[in-house]
């Protein structure tokens, strides 16, 4: 990537990040945080937990099954490479290669021991982001990206912004302390599960030993996610520690109903995330609401019907306790002459949808 127009670029590659979802926010209705925060513990479950903060997340739905001190602005160390990884991996070819930066040698903290000059691909990078923890990886990212740590910052924020989260603010790509780098349990949560709905970032956070580079620079990387060692159905994500932030992880589990955990400053952080993983996952299942191309039938004039067709699935988390608090209603939408499906729980709108005719 050249090291020209990166202001130009860093607006670009914004729009890149952020016009995919926009054009899918405008046919889907999503729960707002405070449907999710009314059912918190909905299955009446009182999880403890010695975090700080900390909130348990189905991933596909983004519904909250637990939360403790969910918005507060905390510091989260090396958690912050969820961010840096999910936005490298959606502005770059995973196979382009990288010529390291001598910004990326000898930074502080965890490293894979970069060379100035030596090549990796962004893949391998990742690896070393993800798996080791490497800040070098983070700083050589961030300047193959965005031209400079700086611009790569503003990348995150943008995607950070996009989704919606008012207690985040990235600085750097590492986490590495500096009093104006935060987030909160909750936005870390809806972080690592965009993240974790792509297979490419998904594939790596899942890997528990990988070899990157070749000859002299070849690496043997191990993952430091003991979660993916002692519990099956782990499948990601993160540890993080500073003085600062204590010892903070992104857990995530996949049973047919996944989820994330995110814990920030806590001591014990596999054992209790491993324990609200497993209550979770066995206290409910996420049921298909919506079935992709269902069809739904529709009374017009004359005891007519015309048949309508909902292109997009739906999923959502539940206990058996409130199957039966999910209701569909088929609505006429006059200002934009369609009709849709609504799916509520309870009174809450979850899904919304355009139907198609057929």
């Amino acid at each position: 990537m050249k090291k020209t127009g990166y202001f130009l670029l860093t607006f670009i590659c914004a729009l890149t990040i952020l016009l995919p979802s926009i054009a899918f926010a405008a046919q889907t209705v999503e729960p707002t945080q405070d449907f999710y925060i009314d059912n918190i513990n909905a299955c009446g479950y009182s999880a403890q937990t010695s975090a700080q903060s900390a909130v348990v997340m189905e991933i596909n739905s983004g519904r909250v099954l637990f939360s403790k001190n969910a918005d507060i602005r905390l510091p989260m160390a090396s958690t912050t490479k969820i961010m840096t990884a999910l936005v490298a991996v959606e502005l770059c070819d995973i196979d382009e290669p990288v010529n390291i930066d001598k910004k990326a040698v000898g930074v502080e903290g965890s490293s894979v021991y970069l060379r100035l000059g030596e090549t990796l691909t962004v893949k391998e990078l990742l690896y070393g982001l993800m798996l080791r923890s490497g800040n070098d990886c983070a700083v050589a990212l961030a300047i193959h990206v965005g031209g400079s740590i700086e611009n790569f910052a503003e990348l995150m924020n943008a995607k950070a912004a996009y989704l919606g989260l008012d207690n985040t603010h990235f600085v750097n790509p590492h986490g590495l302390h500096d009093d104006n780098h935060y987030t909160s349990a909750y936005d870390l949560a809806v972080i690592s599960c965009e993240a974790m709905k792509n297979p490419i970032f998904r594939e790596i956070v899942s890997t528990k030993k990988v070899t990157i580079g070749g000859g002299e620079e070849k690496r043997l990387l191990l993952n430091k996610n003991k979660l993916l060692y002692n519990y099956e159905n782990a499948c990601g994500v993160k540890t993080g520690y500073t003085k600062r932030a204590g010892r903070c992880f992104v857990g995530a589990a996949d049973n047919g109903t996944e989820l994330v955990c995110v814990v920030l400053n806590c001591g014990p952080m596999f054992e209790e995330t491993k324990s609200l993983l497993t209550y979770f996952q066995n206290e409910y299942d996420t049921r298909c609401i919506v079935p992709k191309n269902k069809i739904y039938s529709v009374e017009v004039k004359d005891s007519k019907k015309l048949y309508y067709l909902c292109e997009k699935s739906f999923w959502f988390p539940l206990t058996k306790n409130e199957i039966n608090q999910i209701k569909e209603v088929i609505i006429y939408e006059e200002t934009e002459d369609v009709y849709k499906i609504n799916v509520y729980f309870g009174k809450q709108l979850i899904f919304s949808q355009k139907l198609y005719t057929i």
